[in-house]
C-alpha cells in the first residue's frame, strides 16, 4: 500500500534491523482485525495528505511520524488509545530518532484526541487536518467512513453507540475549527460540517 511500505519508513526512521523490527509491529498493530476504518487504509490516507501539506509543518519528519503512531493503539473498549499510542512511539522510537523528535512525535499523538491544535501549532494543525480530512469527502464516502466507525463498536447497542457518535458529532462540529491549515479550511470546512450535521440529524432522529 502506497505510503507505508519499508521504504517510506526507512526514510523517517532510518534502515536497521531495529527499525525494520518496528516498522513490522506497526503494520502488525494496523492490520488487526477488528479494524474496520483505523487500518492500513487510514494511515495511508493520513500520511497522503500530510504530503499534501507538507509546506505548512515545521517538522515534517515527525509529523509523518506521528501519523504512523496516532492509532497504532486503538481499542473501541477503551478511552485512552491516543495515550498508549503516545507511549507506544516513545518507546519505539527509542534509539532511532532524536529525542527532540521522540517528543514531538509524542506530544502530536496526543493532540489527535481532541483535533484542538493551537494557533500557533502548524505541525499539529497539518496532522489533526490530515486525520479529520475523511469528514469533508463526497457523502458516499463519508457514509462509508460513518458505516465503517459503527462496525469497530460492534460490541454497542445500537442506543449506546447513538449516544455516543451524537457526543463525538457534537464534540467535532463545536471546534473553533475543524480545520487549520487555510488551504484545508477553506475547502473542506464546508463539505464536512454538511456531512457531520446530515449525520447527526439522523442519529437525533433516531434516538
Amino acid at each position: 500500500m502506497s505510503g507505508v511500505g519499508f521504504e517510506d519508513w526507512t526514510a523517517l526512521a532510518g534502515d536497521s534491523e531495529t527499525s525494520r523490527t518496528e516498522w513490522a509491529a506497526l503494520v502488525g498493530a494496523w492490520s488487526e482485525p477488528h479494524r474496520s476504518y483505523h487500518d492500513l487504509a487510514h494511515l495511508a490516507a493520513v500520511l497522503g495528505i500530510v504530503d499534501q501539506l507538507a509546506g505548512h509543518a515545521t517538522d515534517l519528519t515527525a509529523v509523518r511520524l506521528a501519523a504512523w503512531y496516532h492509532d497504532v493503539a486503538y481499542d473501541p473498549e477503551r478511552d485512552d488509545n491516543e495515550e498508549v499510542s503516545a507511549a507506544r512511539a516513545r518507546i519505539g522510537l527509542l534509539g532511532l530518532v532524536s529525542p527532540d523528535t521522540v517528543a514531538e512525535v509524542e506530544r502530536l499523538v496526543l493532540l489527535t484526541a481532541g483535533h484542538d491544535p493551537a494557533d500557533d501549532d502548524p505541525n499539529g494543525a497539518v496532522l489533526c487536518d490530515a486525520d479529520l480530512a475523511v469528514l469533508a469527502g463526497p457523502p458516499a464516502a463519508y457514509a462509508g467512513y460513518a458505516s465503517a466507525v459503527r462496525a469497530e463498536y460492534g460490541h454497542l447497542s445500537d442506543a449506546d453507540f447513538t449516544a455516543g457518535r451524537i457526543a463525538v458529532l457534537e464534540q467535532l462540529l463545536a471546534l473553533p475549527a475543524l480545520f487549520r491549515v487555510p488551504a484545508a479550511a477553506e475547502q473542506w470546512t464546508e463539505p464536512a460540517r454538511a456531512n457531520l450535521t446530515a449525520e447527526l440529524t439522523l442519529l437525533r432522529a433516531r434516538s
